[in-house]
């Protein structure tokens, strides 16, 4: 189910900065080449993560889920000088086509992508500070990412996670599929978890934002 209304979303859509070349040509790629492109972020929740990034100037960003790169570039837009982004994408298959897709972006060299296991990669990047981090990953893991992650998390920093609402399931008492439950259950606990705040936006499948105190 969509979370907006169609006309709603093609308005928001039109009064919306307008999509980038380079992330128009990722978006046609995905659905040329890729399974499951709905799974891309898109153009309206795209420029929503560039202007979180923007706004909150990150030195340092962690990304766990990289797919074809269009959010991974979306936030890179706000990274300071000389600052970096580090991308973690399960699927080997994914590098040839990101790869490509990072040296044609212009900030590009800022761009760390890491490919194989989330939780193994996050030990090996244990010492790094973020100002922002995007979990868009396999969703059964949420929770583990978030405990993996928010010690690394600066004070002020946010950690936004997607596909919350989880096509509405997670409202729906009648969905009580092994999935839905675990995303209720990740819902539950960052809203009764007292080290941060938290907000979810009806974006799309639903996005989490979550602000360290």
């Amino acid at each position: 189910m969509e979370i907006l209304p169609e006309i709603l979303q093609q308005y928001l859509d039109t009064h919306t900065d307008p999509e980038p070349e380079l992330l128009k040509v990722i978006n046609r790629e995905t659905y040329l080449k890729v399974l499951k492109p709905h799974m891309l972020s898109g153009h309206y929740q795209g420029r929503l993560l560039s202007m979180l990034s923007k706004l909150m100037q990150p030195k340092c960003i962690l990304e766990i889920g990289t797919y074809t790169g269009y959010a991974t570039i979306c936030l890179a837009e706000g990274l300071v000088e000389g600052g970096e982004l580090h991308t973690i994408e399960v699927n080997l298959e994914m590098e040839e086509m990101l790869r490509k897709s990072f040296q044609q972006y212009e900030r590009g060299n800022l761009v760390y992508p890491h490919f194989g296991d989330a939780q193994q990669i996050l030990l090996e990047l244990s010492g790094k500070i973020y100002d922002l981090a995007f979990i868009d990953a396999d969703k059964k893991n949420n929770l583990t990412y978030f405990k993996l992650i928010l010690d690394q998390v600066k004070p002020g920093g946010l950690i936004i996670v997607d596909n919350v609402l989880w096509k509405g399931k997670v409202y729906d008492t009648a969905a009580n599929d092994a999935d839905t439950r675990l995303i209720r259950d990740f819902n539950d606990a960052i809203n009764t978890d007292t080290r941060v705040e938290k907000l979810i936006l009806p974006v799309r499948d639903g996005i989490m934002i979550i602000r360290k105190k």
